[in-house]
């Protein structure tokens, strides 16, 4: 770590995964500093996973409420405060905030709050233009949310503007059929809003298992959630009202909404920050293209995370920081492995899923197999609802290791963590069926499959 340089490492994004990179460093010895020109906490904290799943938990009472009177339960009729929670999500969100500062004060990070780009191959060049060296730099700016280029597109909001509504609106279009167009669908559907999910393609969440996902879609449509496949936009215009009138292709009235919101998927933060000026290759997309230990095509320049557009998922970015960190400060020569990585859509009901899907154990293995549960949670037959779940165990012709579990229903996601476990050990289907269930749950479906 050369004396010759202001800092042995300066980051730029204060995110989960920038956040992480800073403080392990530092506990390696390294001297850290570290800029953000919005708030630290970055995309998941601040504008992300974090207020959005409060926002799920939140939507998730107008069943329950429901639910609740087939229990027993005397409930009243109930009014939804939508500024009482958002006011209460956005003073978490500041709550977190704090706690990520000091974490980075506490492991003797230096924060710059302000913009900073790279002007050297060791040279940062911050708002104020003060210019910082250090013996490495990495790049943690994460990804934004891409709006489309057409007539009107300004009129729409993306998932940065959400959390701050004045109220929710009557009627709700959601551009997209990635996880946040459906995780927002459900939650303005659950706030009591009409919605209509727009999609240019013909399906919704096209990484996920297939049964799964149009399990997914045919509990939507139930639930009263609108769908438009094979809808290209042509452009939006403002009605005099304040409306929106949304026209698509080949849809001769256009659809009315009070609040479009984009969400069309989120591309790389790499513009502005002077990457290719000093010789770092970015892809197409503005990816920043890294090795498999982070490194750009400049040695002193890495990259993690969601600017990567490797894997974007907070956990992985985390895990990407931890690595770097013990990599180049540790002496810990560290790589992130990115096979059987578990995700989950906070859907109504949420979606989770870890391993190959059906369709890519069709394509990559000689054979395979699949065993399915299809029922009906116990909570749901009292409360009277007729949605099921489904889960589905794919495995290895031969061996009947376990390669994929995929899952949709109540908790989802709480439950595949667990699993996920057995799915990266390489458990089989007969160690799973050894396993004595534990009754009466959801989660025992796991070890009952057939």
């Amino acid at each position: 770590m050369a004396e010759s340089y202001d800092y042995d490492l300066f980051v730029i994004g204060a995110g989960s995964g920038g956040v992480r990179a800073s403080r392990v460093a530092a506990a390696h010895g390294a001297r850290v500093a570290i800029a953000e020109d919005h708030r630290v906490g970055g995309t998941c904290v601040i504008r992300g996973c974090v207020p959005k799943k409060l926002l799920v938990y939140g939507a998730h009472f107008a069943e329950d409420l429901q639910d609740a009177r087939r229990f027993g339960w005397d409930v009243p009729k109930c009014r939804f405060d939508w500024p009482a929670l958002r006011d209460n999500v956005l003073a978490e969100v500041e709550r977190l905030e704090g706690i990520y500062g000091e974490i980075l004060e506490r492991n003797e990070v230096e924060l710059h709050e302000q913009r900073a780009t790279v002007t050297g191959p060791n040279e940062v060049t911050l708002a104020d233009g003060t210019r910082l060296t250090a013996g490495t730099i990495l790049i943690a700016t994460g990804a934004w949310p891409m709006v489309p280029d057409l007539p009107g597109a300004e009129l729409g909001i993306t998932s940065n503007e959400v959390f701050h509504l004045d109220a929710v609106p009557r009627r709700v279009a959601i551009a997209g059929g990635g996880y946040i167009a459906n995780e927002f669908a459900g939650i303005f559907h659950e706030f009591g809003a009409e919605v209509t999910l727009i999609n240019r393609g013909d399906r919704i969440l096209r990484h996920y298992d297939e049964q799964i996902r149009d399990r997914l879609l045919q509990i939507s449509l139930t639930k009263g959630i609108g769908f438009k496949f094979n809808a290209p936009f042509e452009r939006i215009e403002k009605a005099e009202d304040g409306s929106l009138d949304i026209h698509l292709k080949g849809s001769p009235d256009p659809l009315k909404a009070d609040l479009l919101l984009w969400a069309v998927g989120r591309q790389p933060n790499s513009r502005g920050l002077g990457l290719e000026e000093v010789g770092v290759k970015l892809g197409k997309d503005g990816a920043v293209l890294v090795d498999e230990d982070n490194q750009t095509s400049v040695p002193s320049i890495y990259a993690i995370g969601d600017v990567t557009n490797r894997v974007q998922l907070t956990p992985v970015a985390i895990r990407e920081g931890q690595a770097f960190a013990d990599s180049v400060f540790g002496g810990k020569p560290t790589r992130v492995d990115y096979e059987n990585i578990p995700s989950a859509v906070f859907s109504h009901p949420p979606i989770a899923g870890v391993g190959m899907t059906e369709s890519e154990a069709r394509d990559k293995l000689g054979s395979y197999k699949t065993y399915t549960s299809d029922f009906r949670p116990m909570k749901n037959v009292l409360a009277g609802r007729n949605e099921r779940s489904l889960y589905k165990m794919i495995v290895e012709g031969e061996t009947e290791r376990v390669v994929g579990l995929h899952m949709i229903g109540p908790d989802a996601p709480e439950i595949l963590q667990a699993a996920a476990v057995a799915v990266k050990a390489g458990l089989t289907k007969a160690q799973f069926d050894d396993t004595i269930a534990l009754h009466p749950t959801m989660s025992e479906e796991l070890v009952l499959m057939r």
